[in-house]
């Protein structure tokens, strides 16, 4: 019953590159959501009505790993943590981000599916996108799944979809 208006990944192409982030350290993660997010906001299909609640919905099996390697690392060696990664390892903090930037009014979910799979965003997300927009919490859902590369020739990758419940 969901109605895709955009849709965006990441990468794109082999030239794609992520813009930094001002507040966030250390991690791909943060720039990674932020740059499949707006790559998907922009391609929307007409404007949006006026007043509607975009949801933002982030699904992530492993989350921010490199900002959660540099803590361990830091607690591990007893070097003092920077405290910008104490509030980038929170995953709401791109996306309050991504908000403030956007206006968006909606609510501000992170989810971890039971699996990601290999290209997409996970079923979880969708069910959750679904729930979201049946009870009224919003009038859109902007869903992005996002998987930082677990190492060597394992890049970091990105989707977004925007849905509503159609007309």
């Amino acid at each position: 019953d969901l109605r895709v208006l955009s849709h965006a990944r990441w990468p794109e192409s082999a030239d794609d590159t992520l813009t930094p982030i001002a507040g966030f350290i250390v991690s791909s993660f943060n720039p990674l959501v932020a740059e499949v997010a707006e790559r998907c906001l922009d391609r929307r299909t007409g404007q949006a009505p006026a007043h509607v609640r975009t949801a933002l919905l982030l699904a992530s099996v492993g989350g921010d790993r490199a900002t959660a390697r540099e803590l361990a690392e830091a607690v591990r060696t007893g070097r003092r943590i920077p405290p910008l990664l104490f509030f980038q390892s929170n995953p709401n903090a791109v996306l309050g981000h991504i908000a403030a930037k956007r206006r968006l009014t909606g609510p501000v979910v992170c989810i971890s599916p039971r699996r990601h799979d290999a290209d997409g965003i996970p079923a979880d997300a969708f069910t959750e996108a679904d729930w979201l927009l049946r009870d009224g919490d919003a009038d859109e859902v902007l869903l992005i799944a996002a998987e930082q590369g677990g190492g060597p020739g394992e890049p970091d990758r990105a989707e977004a979809v925007l849905v509503d419940r159609g007309p």
